[in-house]
């Protein structure tokens, strides 16, 4: 809207008349008039006007003549059993609610989305097989616990969620984070104890048994993230991914990439060495592999190297080329099938020492219920890969459904991740979340629906039961190098810097410090160290506002910052104070402190130099009194009787009060009185009125409501009138229910915008201007 003010003036009966330019029409109040209309029949707002004429209202008079509605209080049992009553209505809603694919569903278009969702379906489950692999080797988990957590999840996920594009299924981050409780809790020297042979038997139970215990582990990581996931959703706690801010979560996903990195190069240098976690585990594996650089394979290097580069120029033709290819080139699964085959074909293995994916069980296993005793010791890890979690799935969710015209359920989104994760578990699946890439790659092939993500999860199964067997000659190098090139994107956000730089250095300083902590002490310290810092940088926001004075745009009732326009001004004696902040304990100190230095009144001050300079006008009184009184002391005594008696006579008639003193004064000292000294004391304030512009105040607290209390008194006794302007109704309620208004504090100090309370404070001025000048 633009606003335009014309003209603004009090006419004979006190009421203020306003004419302002404003992109306003169909009020009882306005006036509008159009002019100057375009040859296309357009209107030009600019010469849109109204008129308003109104009175000056404060709150006594507003509130006096609205009529509030009358609500009926509920009690608590009321409330309950509304919640509680149930219709066939409602009983649908949370249907639809819970198990969106009974809205969806049923009215699918199949002509215009099937074969979108089969292409993408298809697309996207070419990713999930070699991403699976791979990213089960993050989770420290055998391979085919990968597949497993990209079929049940994804599959659940149809039902449950919200988002019509985003792709479940395994993800770095949360595998990095999976592993690293994995490694914690199973370490490998825990696991070695009466494994010293060097018999392969032996050596093969030592895995097997190492492996075990870390799936359970997972699993039980996943049960408990989901469970966690299930109680935020239910209790409808989606807004906790507000605490986790975009420069956190990327400082914290830029940390991870760095940490999958590092975990990855044992792999692609063919390398053995143990698995580090917790802090400084990126230092220890550096360090370890370094420290066996000499013994890098160099056949499993080349095979990674070479995937490396085809997987780099595959990604490099997609995005050069990608509106002309239908779909996207599947590189990922070319790179598994060209080297298994060339692993199986030259015996790696065998001929020269490549470590490959191993064993991959055909078919699906049984359910189990996971270790409930591992619960105590993982808990604040689960919550912190259900709060991840969930984070990354909510945000590309949003970005989806901003794109295509359409709404996420947050608490639903929560309700269904955990789902996909507690169900899961059961199936020897771990913690999931959505996946960027493969999200992306599912939207950009043609995806409408969820449909796209169960033929993935269908190609998944497919897999585990009938030709899992198949990839187990597969070098982990090639895996290795997958996981590599995926982070691709992630390392790209520390571009990150120079634009926080550019923009906000406090956003900057969350990215730094999500970055610094999720890299040196793990990712779930780390976590934990950004989010208090976020909070930190909360109350520091507030404990540093900015504050302004503001005036008058001329001609309008428009209020700006002096400092920042040339063209607005000040009212004499009036001042306008603003703090884009709300007013509570910990910045009532800091609001009194600027108010004092940016309107130039210190109340405290002025009441200082007056008592000081009634003192020192006393002193100089009595002083002047003693000279006066030796004066006539020493006349008296140096004259004869006769004039000693004439002069005690005029003393004692002129010069001598009732009590004996003496009270004559120079010219230019004054009498002493109370009056007469306020009037000759120093230095006076040109300031008659100050307002508080209260509009982007939200809430108020107890010390605030003293504070403000306290302010408006000491301002009153240095003769200037404080107004509050622009208050909302519940800051209004709760200076209520604080007990703020009294006898000397009421709601006629309160205006209902800033300039209301000009014009009553000029109207003020000029009435005691003229009581002045009666008297």
């Amino acid at each position: 809207m633009t606003h335009c003010f014309t003209s603004c003036c009090r006419n004979n009966k006190g009421f203020a008349v306003e004419t302002v330019e404003h992109f306003f029409l169909g009020s009882c109040s306005v006036r509008s008039a159009m002019e100057d209309a375009q040859e296309s029949g357009e209107c030009l707002v600019q010469n849109q006007k109204y008129c308003v004429e109104r009175p000056i209202y404060n709150q006594e008079i507003l509130q006096g003549q609205l009529h509030k509605r009358e609500r009926t209080p509920q009690s608590l049992r009321q409330k309950i059993e509304h919640s509680c009553r149930c219709s066939s209505k409602k009983a649908k809603s949370h249907l639809y609610s819970f198990l969106p694919i009974l809205k969806w569903l049923p009215r699918y278009p199949v002509k215009e989305y099937l074969l979108g969702d089969i292409i993408s379906g298809i697309s996207t489950g070419v990713m999930q097989l070699p991403q699976g692999l791979a990213y089960a080797l993050l989770a420290a988990v055998p391979p085919v616990f990968g597949l497993y957590s990209s079929f049940y999840p994804v599959f659940l996920y149809t039902f449950f969620g919200t988002s019509k594009h985003i792709s479940i299924g395994t993800f770095a981050v949360i595998s990095m984070m999976v592993g690293g409780v994995a490694v914690r809790q199973v370490p490998d020297e825990v696991i070695s104890v009466g494994y010293n042979s060097t018999n392969a038997t032996d050596a093969s139970d030592y895995y097997s048994l190492r492996d075990d215990k870390r799936v359970q582990v997972a699993v039980t990581l996943a049960f408990l993230s989901g469970i966690i996931q299930l109680c935020l959703g239910f209790l409808r706690f989606g807004f906790v991914a507000i605490y986790l801010t975009e420069p956190l979560v990327r400082g914290f996903t830029t940390a991870a990439a760095v940490h999958v990195f590092t975990s990855q190069l044992k792999y692609l240098l063919g390398v053995k060495t143990s698995r580090y976690s917790g802090p400084l585990s990126v230092v220890y594996s550096l360090v370890a592999v370094f420290s066996k650089i000499t013994t890098t394979n160099i056949a499993a290097l080349i095979v990674g190297l070479t995937c490396i580069a085809l997987l780099l120029i595959g990604k490099e033709i997609n995005l050069r080329f990608k509106k002309k290819l239908p779909v996207p080139i599947p590189m990922e699964i070319i790179v598994v099938i060209i080297g298994t085959g060339v692993s199986a074909g030259m015996n790696l293995t065998e001929s020269y020492g490549v470590d490959v994916v191993g064993k991959i069980p055909q078919g699906l296993s049984a359910p189990a219920v996971p270790e409930i005793q591992l619960i105590p010791a993982i808990f604040i890890d689960a919550v912190a890969i259900a709060i991840v979690g969930f984070s990354m799935a909510v945000s590309m969710a949003k970005i989806f459904a901003l794109k295509h015209g359409y709404t996420i359920d947050g608490n639903q989104e929560l309700i269904a991740l955990g789902i996909c994760n507690s169900v899961g578990s059961f199936f020897q699946s771990f913690p999931i979340t959505c996946s960027m890439s493969r999200s992306l790659v599912q939207e950009s092939t043609g995806g409408k629906t969820q449909i796209a993500g169960a033929l993935s999860s269908i190609m998944v199964l497919l897999v585990i039961v009938a030709i899992g067997y198949l990839f187990e000659p597969l070098p982990q190098t090639v895996l290795a190098a997958i996981v590599m090139v995926n982070l691709k994107g992630m390392f790209k956000q520390f571009a990150d810097v120079a634009h926080f730089w550019r923009t906000s250095k406090i956003e900057l300083a969350i990215w730094v410090v999500a970055f610094v902590a999720s890299l040196f002490l793990g990712l779930d310290y780390g976590l934990l160290t950004a989010v208090a810092f976020a909070m930190i940088t909360v109350i520091y926001r507030t404990q540093r506002p900015q504050y302004r004075i503001l005036g008058q745009i001329p001609d309008t009732d428009i209020y700006c910052d002096v400092e920042e326009y040339e063209e607005v001004k000040e009212y004499p004696g009036i001042k306008i104070f603003q703090a884009n902040t709300s007013l509570y304990f910990a910045n009532s100190e800091s609001y009194t402190s600027a108010l004092k230095k940016k309107t130039g009144v210190d109340p405290c001050a002025i009441l200082a130099a007056r008592r000081k300079a009634q003192k020192k006008h006393a002193r100089e009184i009595k002083k002047a009194n003693k000279v006066k009184k030796k004066a006539v002391l020493k006349l008296v005594n140096s004259s004869t009787n006769d004039v000693e008696a004439s002069v005690k006579h005029e003393i004692a008639n002129d010069g001598l009060p009732a009590n004996g003193k003496f009270a004559f004064v120079d010219a230019g000292v004054q009498d002493g009185s109370p009056d007469e000294l306020e009037h000759f004391v120093e230095p006076k304030t040109n300031v008659h009125s100050l307002i508080l512009d209260f509009a982007p105040v939200n809430f108020v607290d107890s010390v605030g409501a003293k504070t403000l209390k306290s302010v408006i008194k000491e301002y009153n006794e240095v003769g200037v009138c404080v107004c509050i302007a622009s208050c909302s109704g519940p800051v209004m309620n709760e200076l209520t229910r604080l007990n703020f208004f009294d006898n000397t504090v009421t709601r006629e100090l309160l205006f209902h915008s800033i300039h209301d309370a000009v014009l009553a404070c000029q109207g003020k001025d000029r009435s005691a201007s003229q009581t002045a000048l009666d008297h």
